[in-house]
C-alpha cells in the first residue's frame, strides 16, 4: 500500500467533492429548468469553456490508454495527437453555425437541430439514440484510469469506484453542467502541473530523450508483437484514417456538443477552437510516456498500468498521489458531462418526443436528473460486469456509431438537399456495415482491411462505414428528390446561423 501517495490523492479528491457542491451556487440559476442544469444557462464564456471543452475531450482514459498504446505498439498510439491537430480547424467553421442556430431556436441537443432541420422524429430519435449508446461505454471507460491509478496505490476491489461514483452522481444531480466545469479548471491546472514535471524529471533520470528513444526501439523490436518507434509503411493508410476519423468523430459526441452548447457567444466558441490546441501539445508529452515506461524498464501485462507504474519508480511518493488524483479526476470531469449529456438527449428527444409532449423546463430538469443518475449507475455495472477487454473494444466501436451521424449533422448544417429519409437509411447502412467489419475481427480490433483493384488496405472502420452511408443517401436522395418525397418543414432560416450576439 501506497500510503503517503494515498493520503494526498484523497485530499485532492475531497477538495474536488467540495467544490462539486459548491458549484451548484456559482452563477446561481433554477437547476430545476433543464437549460440551467444541463447547459448552465449557456452562460461559459472563453476560459470556463476552454477548460470545460478541454476536460471533456483529454478524459483519464486517453491519460492512461494514449502512453499504453504507446507502449505496447510503438508509433500507432502517436496517431491520438495528430487527430487532435486537424480537429480544430475542421470545427472552427462548424462549430459557431451549431451555437448560432442552437441559441436562436433553444436547441439542448443535436436532435433538437435535426428535428427542428428536417422535420423528422425518426431520424432525430436515431442520432439520440446513436448519441446515447455511444456515450454509455465510454462512460463506463473513465473507470479504467481510476483503476489503473487505484491498483498502483495498493487499493483492489470495487468499492471504491463505487464510492466515488456516488459522490459523483450526487454532485451532478445537484449542479449540473456547473460541477464539471468547476472541477474542470482544477483539474486541468493538476494535469499541466504533472505532464510539466514529467517531461522535466523523468528525461533527466533516464539519460535524455535520445537514450528513452533508444531504449523504446529497443525494447518494442524484442517485445511478443514487435513494434516501433516510427510508422512503418504498411501502417500508413490505417494510422491516417485512425486520426482523420477520429477527428471527424471528436465533436459529434453528445458530451462534446454539450460544452459547445453551454458558450455564452459564438465568438467564445471560436475563440476556443483556436485555444484548444493548447490540450494537443500536453496530450504529445502524455503519449511519450509511453515510451518512458519502456526505457525505465517498466514491465506489465496491462499497458494500462504503465504511466502509474512510471510515475511510482520516477517521482516520490506524494508527488505521485498528485499526479493520480488529476488522473482521477480526469475520469470524474468527462463522466459527469457524458452522463448530462445523455440525461439531455433522452429528455428531449425520447421523454418529450413520445412520452410527455407538453413536458415543463422543470419536468424535463427532473427527469434528466434522474436519468444521468441512471447512466452512470449502468457504466458502474458494466466496467464491474464486464471484462475489462470486452469494455475497451465497445469503446472502439463508439467512433465507428457516431461518425454516422455526420451527414446528418455536418451536411444538413450546410444544405438541406440531401433528402432526410435518405439520411435515416445511409445511418442505418453505416452502423451496419461499421458493425459487420468489426465483428470480422472477433470484436477486438476497429481496423479492417477492404481489398480494392488488387489491393489490400488497412483503414479505421469507421471511415468505410462513413463512404458506404454517404454513398447511400446521395443515390436515395437523388431517387426521393426526383419522385418528390416530402422533404418536411424546415423550421430554421439562414439567418439563424450566423447569429453573433446573445438574444
Amino acid at each position: 500500500m501506497q500510503w503517503t501517495a494515498l493520503v494526498v490523492f484523497i485530499l485532492f479528491f475531497l477538495l474536488v467533492t467540495i467544490l462539486g457542491f459548491f458549484a451548484a451556487r456559482w452563477r446561481k440559476g433554477d437547476l430545476s429548468n433543464l437549460e440551467e442544469w444541463g447547459l448552465a444557462g449557456r452562460r461559459f464564456g472563453t476560459m470556463v469553456t476552454w477548460f470545460l471543452v478541454g476536460g471533456d475531450i483529454y478524459t483519464a482514459y486517453t491519460f492512461i490508454a494514449v502512453p499504453g498504446l504507446m507502449y505496447g505498439a510503438g508509433a500507432l498510439g502517436f496517431y491520438a495527437v495528430p487527430y487532435t491537430i486537424v480537429v480544430y480547424p475542421i470545427f472552427f467553421m462548424i462549430l459557431p453555425r451549431f451555437w448560432s442556430v442552437a441559441k436562436k431556436h433553444g436547441y439542448v441537443t443535436v436532435s433538437d437541430f435535426i428535428q427542428g432541420r428536417f422535420d423528422d422524429r425518426l431520424l432525430a430519435l436515431a442520432i439520440a439514440l446513436t448519441g446515447i449508446v455511444a456515450t454509455m461505454p465510454y462512460i463506463a471507460l473513465q473507470l479504467t484510469g481510476m483503476q489503473a491509478v487505484l491498483a498502483a496505490m495498493g487499493i483492489g476491489g470495487e468499492w471504491p469506484l463505487i464510492v466515488a461514483f456516488i459522490i459523483l452522481a450526487l454532485y451532478t444531480y445537484t449542479s449540473g453542467l456547473r460541477a464539471p466545469a468547476m472541477i474542470a479548471v482544477v483539474k486541468d491546472l493538476m494535469i499541466y502541473i504533472t505532464v510539466i514535471v514529467a517531461i522535466i524529471v523523468i528525461p533527466i533520470k533516464l539519460g535524455g530523450f535520445g537514450n528513452i528513444f533508444h531504449s523504446a526501439q529497443t525494447a518494442l523490436a524484442h517485445a511478443a508483437t514487435p513494434g516501433s518507434i516510427v510508422a512503418t509503411p504498411a501502417q500508413y493508410s490505417m494510422y491516417g484514417t485512425l486520426a482523420f476519423g477520429s477527428a471527424l468523430a471528436l465533436f459529434l459526441y453528445p458530451h462534446a456538443m454539450t460544452g459547445v452548447f453551454s458558450a455564452d457567444s459564438r465568438k467564445t466558441v471560436k475563440r476556443n477552437m483556436a485555444l484548444l490546441p493548447a490540450y494537443s501539445f500536453a496530450l504529445g508529452i502524455i503519449a511519450l510516456l509511453g515510451f518512458m515506461a519502456l526505457a525505465a524498464g517498466i514491465h506489465t501485462k496491462t499497458s494500462n498500468a504503465a504511466v502509474p507504474l512510471l510515475f511510482l519508480k520516477e517521482f516520490p511518493s506524494w508527488f505521485s498521489g498528485f499526479a493520480f488524483a488529476a488522473i482521477a479526476i480526469g475520469a470524474i470531469v468527462p463522466a459527469a458531462i457524458m452522463s448530462i449529456a445523455a440525461a439531455n438527449l433522452f429528455t428531449r428527444n425520447i421523454y418529450r418526443a413520445y412520452f410527455v409532449k407538453n413536458a415543463t423546463p422543470q419536468q424535463e430538469g427532473r427527469v434528466a436528473k434522474i436519468v444521468s443518475l441512471v447512466v452512470k449507475l449502468g457504466a458502474l455495472v458494466f466496467i464491474i460486469g464486464f471484462p475489462q477487454q470486452y469494455a475497451i473494444s465497445m469503446q472502439q466501436v463508439g467512433g465507428i456509431l457516431i461518425l454516422q451521424t455526420l451527414p446528418a449533422l455536418i451536411f444538413g448544417l450546410y444544405t438541406r438537399w440531401f433528402h432526410r429519409r435518405a439520411l435515416l437509411v445511409g445511418w442505418l447502412a453505416g452502423i451496419a456495415y461499421g458493425i459487420y467489419m468489426w465483428s470480422t475481427t472477433g470484436y477486438k480490433s476497429t481496423t479492417y482491411t477492404l481489398h480494392l483493384f488488387g489491393q489490400a488496405i488497412p483503414a479505421y472502420a469507421a471511415i468505410w462505414a462513413l463512404i458506404v452511408n454517404v454513398i447511400v443517401t446521395v443515390i436515395l436522395t437523388l431517387v426521393l428528390n426526383a419522385v418528390r418525397v416530402s422533404q418536411g418543414e424546415d423550421s430554421t432560416t439562414a439567418t439563424d446561423y450566423q447569429l453573433e450576439t446573445n438574444i
